[in-house]
C-alpha cells in the first residue's frame, strides 16, 4: 500500500475525532498527541466540559451565590482549557472546532456528557487525557474513565499521565494486542491506517499462564490452546502486514506463573518495545473482546505509559 492509499484508508477509518480537554497537563499531552497524528481530511472538534457543582462540591451549606461563583469558575475553566488546546492546533496548521458542554446548570455527569457529545456529532475517535494516581483529574481517572471506554460507541484513543516520549509525526512504533478474535484482528486493520511509512509494527498474543483458583482446567491444557490460538491469530497478524510495506514482526509473550496477568503483560511488552501507540480490539457497548473484558482495557490504559487506542468495530460491521 503506498502513502497516498494510506491516506485514503486513513480518512475513511477516522474522519471525525472528538478531543476532550480539561486543565490538567495530561489533556495537553493527548491534544498535542492528536496534532502529530498523519490523518489526512479528519475533521477535529474541540470539547470541554463545564463540569457540574452539585457533583463535585459539599453543596449542603452553599449559598446560591456561592454556587454561581462555583458554576461561572467551572464555565471559565472550559472556556480556557478549549482556547489552549486550539491554540496548540493553530500552531501546527490545523483548523479544528470547538465548545464547551455545559452541565453546570442542569446537572449530570462529565462521562455521560462526554459520551452524548461524540455520538451526536458521530465521532470516529475520543481521544482522553488520562491520570494514573489519585487527584482531581475527576472524568478522566478512575470509574468515569473505565464508565467512558466501555460505554462510547465510537473508538477511544487514551494518552496516559505517564507518556514522556517526545511526541513527534506519530506513531513510529504500532504495538498491537490480539486475543485471537475478529474483533482484535479488525482493531489491526484500523491501527494500520494510522501507520506511517516508516512506522514499525508489532503484533503480540499473552499466553495466560497464571494460576487462579478459579481455574477447573489445568494450566498446562489451557497454555497448550492459548500457544495454538496464538499461533493462529498471529498468522492472520502477519498476512495483514504483509499487506504494507512497514518492518513488521509478531510474537507470543507469556505472563508469570503466579501474581501476573495479562494486562501487566500488555504493558510491559509495550515499555520495553519501546511503542508509542498500543492497539487492542473491543466489541463496541458489550465491553472488550474475552481477555480485556469489563476493565482491563481500562487498567491496561492507567496502568501503562503507552497511548491505547480501543478499536471499536466500524458502524457497518
Amino acid at each position: 500500500m503506498n502513502s497516498t492509499e494510506r491516506g485514503a484508508h486513513a480518512a475513511d477509518a477516522i474522519r471525525r475525532i472528538l478531543v476532550a480537554v480539561d486543565a490538567s497537563p495530561e489533556s495537553a499531552r493527548a491534544a498535542d498527541y492528536v496534532c502529530h497524528l498523519t490523518l489526512p481530511g479528519a475533521l477535529i472538534r474541540i470539547v470541554s466540559v463545564a463540569e457540574n457543582p452539585r457533583v463535585l462540591l459539599p453543596l449542603g451549606s452553599m449559598t446560591d451565590a456561592e454556587l454561581q461563583l462555583a458554576r461561572d469558575e467551572l464555565a471559565r475553566d472550559a472556556e480556557q482549557a478549549v482556547a489552549r488546546a486550539r491554540k496548540m492546533f493553530a500552531d501546527v496548521g490545523i483548523e479544528v472546532e470547538s465548545g464547551v458542554i455545559d452541565i453546570s446548570r442542569q446537572g449530570g455527569y462529565t462521562a455521560n456528557a462526554l459520551i452524548d457529545a461524540a455520538a451526536e456529532w458521530k465521532a470516529d475517535l475520543l481521544v482522553l487525557g488520562a491520570r494514573q494516581h489519585h487527584g482531581m483529574l475527576r472524568w478522566v481517572e478512575g470509574t468515569v474513565s473505565e464508565f467512558v471506554t466501555t460505554r462510547a460507541l465510537c473508538s477511544i484513543l487514551i494518552v496516559p499521565a505517564g507518556y514522556e516520549a517526545d511526541i513527534g509525526p506519530s506513531p513510529q512504533r504500532i504495538l498491537f494486542a490480539l486475543d485471537g478474535s475478529t474483533a482484535s484482528l479488525d482493531a489491526l486493520r484500523a491501527g494500520l491506517r494510522l501507520a506511517l511509512p516508516e512506522s514499525r509494527l508489532r503484533a503480540i498474543y499473552v499466553i495466560d499462564r497464571a494460576v487462579r483458583l478459579t481455574d477447573f482446567v489445568p494450566i498446562h491444557v489451557l497454555e497448550e490452546a492459548f500457544v495454538e490460538e496464538g499461533h493462529v491469530a498471529l498468522a492472520r497478524a502477519a498476512d495483514a502486514f504483509a499487506e504494507v510495506a512497514n518492518r513488521a514482526e509478531t510474537a507470543l509473550v507469556k505472563t508469570e506463573p503466579v501474581s501476573d496477568d495479562v494486562p501487566h503483560a500488555i504493558v510491559r511488552e509495550a515499555g520495553r518495545w519501546h511503542a508509542d501507540l498500543l492497539v487492542v480490539g473491543t466489541h463496541g457497548r458489550r465491553g472488550v473482546a474475552r481477555w480485556l473484558l469489563g476493565s482491563v482495557a481500562a487498567r491496561t490504559a492507567r496502568l501503562g505509559c503507552t497511548p491505547v487506542l480501543l478499536a471499536r468495530p466500524a458502524r457497518d460491521a
